[in-house]
Parts: C-alpha cells; sequence; structure tokens
C-alpha cells in the first residue's frame, strides 16, 4: 500500500464519528509493530516521528525504511512530521515522502503562525500531502516530554476560525486542557470550548497528549470533531517499563530479546487505542 493523505483518513473520521489514532514511531521495528496491528484489527492509523527523533533517524532514511515496510501490509495509512520546527523541516519531509506533515508554530505571534502554516500548505498542495497547525499552547505535565511549552493557554474558538480562513489547513490542534505527558491527574478538558471550535472551524481537531485520557472524555471528544489522537507516552512506558523489569530481574539480557518483549508490550497499547478511539474495522 501507499501512505494516504492524512486528510482523507481524517474527513471519514470526522463524518463517521470515530478518531484515528497517530502512534509514536522512530525506527523501523515501530514501523511495522503499528502496520501490523493496523491490518490485523482492520483501522486506519497515522505513523508520526518528529525532530527530536530524526537525531536518530533522519527523515529521508525513516521514510525509506516506512514506504518498504508499508508495501507488505494491506492498511490505510498516513506518515506523519509531527511538531515540526521549521518549513525547512517541512519541505525535507515532503521531498522525502511524508503524506502529511505539521508545523508548529504555536508559541510564536498569531501573525507569524499563520504566515508560517500559510506557506507550509503552499509546499504541500504539489504533492496532495495534508498540513496541520496549532492554535493555543498544550503544554505538558512532566521534564520529559519534549514537545509542549512551559504552560497551557486554550484556543480561542474566533481566532481559530479565522486561523483556518486564512491558512488553509486541513487539520487543527488543539488546546482544550490537554497536555503532553504521562498526566499526574486527570485531565479536565473543556467540552464547551471543543464543541465551540468544532462549529467555528469545521475542519477535522487534533488532540495531542492522548495518552491517559478517562475512555469516557475520549469518546466525548472525539463526538466533537476530534478526528485525530495523538499517542506517544503510553507507548514509551511499556516499552521502558518491559526492558527494565527484564533487564533488572536478570531476564532478556540480550539485547534483541528484551526489544523483543518489550514489542509485545507496545502492541498492547496499540491495540487499546485502536479500540478506545473507535478505528477498528473502519478501514
Amino acid at each position: 500500500m501507499k501512505f494516504l493523505p492524512m486528510a482523507e483518513l481524517l474527513s471519514r473520521a470526522y463524518k463517521g464519528g470515530y478518531g484515528v489514532p497517530s502512534f509514536f514511531v522512530w525506527n523501523s521495528e515501530s514501523i511495522e509493530l503499528t502496520l501490523r496491528a493496523a491490518a490485523r484489527l482492520k483501522a486506519p492509523v497515522i505513523l508520526m516521528t518528529g525532530p527530536w527523533e530524526f537525531s536518530f533517524t533522519g527523515p529521508r532514511e525513516l521514510a525509506a525504511v516506512a514506504h518498504a515496510l508499508a508495501s507488505h501490509f494491506d492498511v490505510q495509512a498516513a506518515l506523519h512530521l509531527d511538531h515540526g520546527d521549521t518549513l525547512e523541516r517541512v519541505a525535507t519531509c515532503l521531498a522525502s515522502g511524508y503524506s502529511s506533515v505539521m508545523l508548529d508554530y504555536s508559541t510564536r505571534p498569531f501573525d507569524e503562525n499563520v504566515e508560517g502554516l500559510r506557506r507550509a500548505v503552499e509546499l504541500a498542495r504539489p504533492s496532495g500531502a495534508t498540513v496541520e497547525g496549532e492554535l493555543g499552547l498544550i503544554g505538558k505535565v512532566d521534564d520529559i516530554s519534549a514537545e509542549g511549552a512551559e504552560e497551557s493557554t486554550l484556543t480561542d474558538p474566533a481566532m481559530a476560525a479565522e486561523f483556518v480562513q486564512r491558512t488553509g489547513i486541513d487539520a487543527l490542534a488543539v488546546s482544550i486542557g490537554n497536555a503532553h505527558g504521562a498526566y499526574t491527574h486527570l485531565p479536565r478538558l473543556d467540552f464547551d470550548r471543543l464543541a465551540k471550535l468544532r462549529e467555528s472551524t469545521g475542519i477535522p481537531l487534533v488532540l495531542h497528549g492522548g495518552s491517559g485520557t478517562p475512555p469516557d472524555d475520549l469518546r466525548k471528544a472525539i463526538s466533537l470533531g476530534i478526528a485525530k489522537v495523538n499517542v506517544a507516552t503510553e507507548i514509551m512506558t511499556a516499552i521502558r517499563g518491559s526492558v527494565m523489569s527484564d533487564w533488572q530481574g536478570g531476564r532478556n539480557m540480550w539485547v534483541p530479546f528484551a526489544q523483543a518483549a518489550a514489542m509485545q508490550e507496545a502492541e498492547k497499547v496499540l491495540e487499546k487505542w485502536i479500540h478506545l478511539t473507535g478505528a477498528a474495522g473502519r478501514a
């Protein structure tokens, strides 16, 4: 299969009342694991990676691996740049075969954010790729997460409408009480604000910091316009916990064995979120 524009997956989810899980990937094992889970559960998925992972494997190499592996699966999936930090990074990922890109200028002044996303859309349109923007600051709840601002600023519905109209983006990441990282207490999502954002923008909305969101809250958020749910922290927590348990217990000291065991735990997280978002059986 070939990677699809993310907008195609999100449009169906937005109209169908379910979410598409966007899973953090960083190497061939995590990419294959995600594609295999999606194929088994007949679910659309998004493979996302960002600037922090590119120091390990660059976007060109990672995209080449992803495309090679995707050819062995019959799934509906997008390859997405998460939290792209520069237009140059966006251009590199598009040239490498990413079917979706995010330019995160949310910490910059509104007009600068608008201009950056407008230019990102211009770069993406020739290849039919999707563009995600972010308005409002999505904070972080730990010191481990690379993404996220130190403090959150909720997304204003009126500003969001202007932002979407001026940029032409396909999806909008919103700040409604969500945060990146491992929640130390349950998030309090502003559903009234989310409903207004759906009405004012009319495009699929994105929930960053999906890990740890209570299932009932997640389902309600999806019913109010969230079509993409990012999941990273729970995957990393499962892998880290498995490896630490094995090594501290003197088991699976051979790294490939430890990694294989950890990936089995990560697969459980993928399956959980495919079901939680309602994506199972939608592809």
